[in-house]
Order: C-alpha cells, then structure tokens, then sequence
C-alpha cells in the first residue's frame, strides 16, 4: 500500500510542477528552462529517484527525467517531498 502512496505523492509533485509551465496564459519560460537543465543534469549524473527508492521504472530514462522535473523546483522542494516520504515510511514502520 505505501508504494501506491509513494507513487501517487510523485506523480502529484510532477504534476503540479508542469503545470507551472503556463501561468495565466504566458509561458514560463524560466520555469521551463529549469526544467530542462534539471532533466540534463539527471540523465548526465545517471540520477534517478525512483530507483534510489526501491521503484525503478521499466522505460530507460523516465525516471531521470521524471527525477529532473522534480529538482528543477530547487532544493526546498525535494526536502519537503523527501520529508513526505520519510514521514511516510515511518508511520508504515513495524
């Protein structure tokens, strides 16, 4: 059960930030360009969360990619999700 929650927390955070790409009928390209260098940097360094969590995906590069999506939102964002999910764990603990 915990891996749907995990999964389901992601897909929002994923979700939330490419909405982000369009705000109030402009395109944001800062957010956008973010966006990419994170994916680059994710697929260069071989980072992937989903893996690092015990999730690896079975398509090649979704999950730097995805993983990349995730840090362009910058580090206070990936240590409240990352906090999500250790929250989550522990309360899961036996």
């Amino acid at each position: 059960m915990e891996r749907i929650f995990l999964l389901a927390l992601i897909t929002e955070a994923i979700w939330e930030t490419l909405k982000l790409f369009k705000q109030k009928d402009k395109i944001n390209y800062d957010r956008i360009g973010a966006t990419l260098v994170g994916i680059l940097i994710c697929i260069a360094a071989k980072v992937d969360m989903f893996s690092i969590l015990g999730e690896p995906l079975s398509i090649k590069y979704l999950g730097p990619i995805l993983t990349g999506i995730l840090i362009s939102r910058g580090s206070n964002f990936i240590h409240d999700l990352l906090g999500s999910v250790s929250s989550m764990y522990q309360k899961n603990k036996p």
